[in-house]
């Protein structure tokens, strides 16, 4: 299988995510180097080449390997799920055992030649009609021999040998830095047609990959770095955010908010596919507005789904009975699914892969997040982002309704860091404010963004009791509610009538 784009014809690599940023996958027939510093996922990135060629493709692989032995490689690579012994048996993969003699100390000097490992690889290509080649790692090479400019020639004829064989290549080569020489010996990235970077960087005390596509010789591709990440049944897996496309449908179908008169506000309720952020401080009632979003589509009909990072399972139970939901019972009839997740379970690659394979497996309408605040909390400004940005493109190519929670710092006006953040990305924002009058607290809600539609532009009290929200009238005595400057008295000019929304 093979894509051509720009006269380069193209290899899918079978690497979840990597043949969207290749644009359609590694140069067929060409040298990659795969560079990184040590646990940067080098050798499973060497090992899931060949594997996804022979799942994916029927391609059988040729592994030369000059630094781990090959039993290591076998059982390093079973939790991966990839029987790399079953594919030996059946004569699709290959094995060249290049690694250092384990009494060791071997150095050589002088002239030389790599005469007999090519016959070898040559051998190996031929024997399982190989079309993909793995070279792990470069450095030993450099380790065991001194001569690197004569390393080097012999480094080309290698790569035009198996070139030559129409076998496409890749070689991992170490990195001192995350950020500096691409290779350790400044030769690796000379031999070859492309570059990939692998890093994994130190973030905030956590660890955050992210995949970068230096060169691809006369191959288009995308520019900047990518996040990836490593799970156990699927190996790498590429989360190419900016590399989204904006293709989106857009519905005109409503749904409800769970609340007739939070409806009647949004102008006949959300939009199918629209995304929501609910902001406001703690004890405001986001949790119970989640609730209620979740019961009104399931008395719809609706199959919803609940991602909860701050309140355990039982917690969520018991306050939607509270209020007179039966989320057991919404579960047991199979309308409603509750995934509860510690934000610092799983980086923020890994939170978004689990949601959307979920969101996958439950085919839900809608899907709530209560709340991302909590998950801003345990990653970087960029992660965070990225992550917001991946969820929110895939809830609107499902056509699923998002409605995500933010809690605000302060009790009285202001917005939430997250809000800042992620604002531009949502189609409507809600706001739940407190408002202090007379030694009283007071609840405030106002729907200050609504994109395609009109919507009411008041801002009104409700009250919370055992039925739910409860909307009341709008303030007009009080002014100056979002800010948490309150002025008693009307303001001047006050419209209860609907703002279109932009």
């Amino acid at each position: 299988m093979s894509h051509d784009t720009a006269g380069v014809t193209k290899l899918p690599t079978g690497i979840s995510g990597l043949d969207h940023i290749t644009e359609g996958g590694l140069p067929r027939g060409r040298s990659t180097l795969v560079a990184g510093t040590a646990g940067s996922a080098k050798t499973v990135f060497a090992t899931q080449f060949l594997a996804a060629g022979i799942e994916e493709f029927g391609e059988a692989g040729v592994f030369v390997t000059f630094e781990d032995g090959v039993d290591d490689i076998r059982r390093n690579m079973r939790g991966f799920g990839w029987d790399i012994e079953g594919w030996e048996r059946d004569g699709k993969w290959a094995f060249v055992d290049a690694s250092p003699h384990p009494d060791g100390g071997e150095v050589i000097v002088g002239e030389y030649d790599l005469g007999g490992l090519m016959a070898r690889i040559r051998g190996a290509v031929e024997r399982v009609g190989a079309k993909r080649v793995s070279l792990d790692s470069l450095n030993a090479l450099f380790v065991q021999y001194r001569e690197h400019a004569l390393l080097r020639g012999e480094m080309f004829r290698i790569t035009r040998l198996v070139k030559e064989m129409g076998v496409t290549v890749i070689f991992t080569g170490e990195r001192r830095e995350e950020y500096g020489e691409v290779s350790r010996h400044g030769l690796e990235e000379f031999v070859a047609d492309n570059v990939v970077i692998l890093r994994n960087l130190l973030m905030d005390e956590r660890r955050r990959r992210t995949i970068e596509l230096l060169k691809m010789r006369g191959a288009p591709h995308q520019r900047g770095e990518f996040p990836f990440t490593v799970t156990p049944d699927r190996g790498i897996v590429v989360v190419p955010i900016s590399g989204i496309p904006l293709t989106q449908s857009s519905s005109t179908v409503r749904i409800t908010s769970g609340s007739d008169e939070l409806d009647r506000m949004c102008g006949g309720g959300f939009f199918r596919d629209s995304i929501i952020l609910l902001s406001g401080a703690t004890g405001t009632g986001k949790t119970l507005t989640v609730t209620q979003f979740l019961a009104g589509g399931v008395k719809k009909g609706e199959r919803c789904l609940l991602f909860a990072f701050e309140e355990s399972r039982d917690q969520l139970f018991r306050n939607a009975a509270a209020w007179g939901y039966d989320f057991a019972k919404m579960e047991e009839d199979g309308t409603l699914k509750v995934v509860n997740q510690y934000p610092h379970a799983m980086s923020m690659e890994d939170h978004l892969l689990m949601m959307r394979d979920t969101i996958r497996d439950f085919e839900p309408n809608r899907v709530a997040v209560d709340s991302l605040s909590a998950l801003e909390r345990v990653t970087s400004v960029r992660s965070f982002r990225e992550f917001v940005i991946g969820l929110t493109s895939f809830l609107k190519q499902q056509e699923t309704a998002g409605l995500f929670t933010s809690t605000t710092p302060s009790l009285l006006g202001g917005s939430s860091v997250t809000e800042k953040h992620i604002s531009t990305l949502t189609d409507t924002i809600i706001l739940l404010r407190y408002v202090e009058t007379h030694g009283q607290m007071r609840r405030a809600l106002t729907v200050l963004k609504m994109r395609g539609s009109a919507h009411e532009h008041d801002i009104r009290e409700y009250t919370i009791d055992g039925t739910g929200m409860n909307l009341g009238e709008p303030f007009r005595e009080i002014s100056g509610i979002l800010s948490g400057h309150l002025v008693q008295g009307e303001a001047e000019g006050s419209d209860s009538g609907p703002a279109a929304g932009g």
